[in-house]
């Protein structure tokens, strides 16, 4: 004997639940020279500005744009275009592999002890 709803695997579901639909990002070519998306600075500073789901949305997007793949459209979406590090250009969507480091202006959105080690840079990190 089957279990309850086996065979019937989406009757509990809403009406409202849809799929998303497909998107298929590709490599955004800026000038600007950033670290690379996958580097540790993206997850210690951009997350506390976007949240752990939109930076993770934007490490899958880099993954599909680079790999030339598609993948359901990401729910933080409008967060990744509003810090710009996707775009919208004519229906393509683009996404940066490489992020820029944190704007001055949202420094004061991070917590005090990472807002102290944006203050003094690593050697590293600065530009020539």
């Amino acid at each position: 004997m089957p279990s309850p709803g086996a065979a019937e695997p989406f009757r509990g579901l809403r009406r409202t639940v849809h799929r998303r639909p497909v998107v298929q990002p590709t490599v955004w070519s800026v000038p600007h020279d950033g670290v690379p998306v996958t580097d540790p600075y993206v997850r210690r500073y951009w997350t506390p500005l976007l949240g752990p789901g939109a930076v993770a949305d934007l490490l899958r997007l880099a993954t599909a744009a680079a790999r030339n793949r598609s993948l359901p459209r990401p729910i933080y979406l409008t967060e990744l275009a509003r810090a710009g590090l996707v775009r919208d250009s004519g229906g393509a969507l683009e996404v940066r592999i490489r992020i820029p480091e944190v704007p001055p202006h949202l420094h004061r959105h991070l917590p005090p002890r990472l807002r102290r080690e944006l203050a003094w840079p690593p050697a590293d990190r600065v530009s020539p």
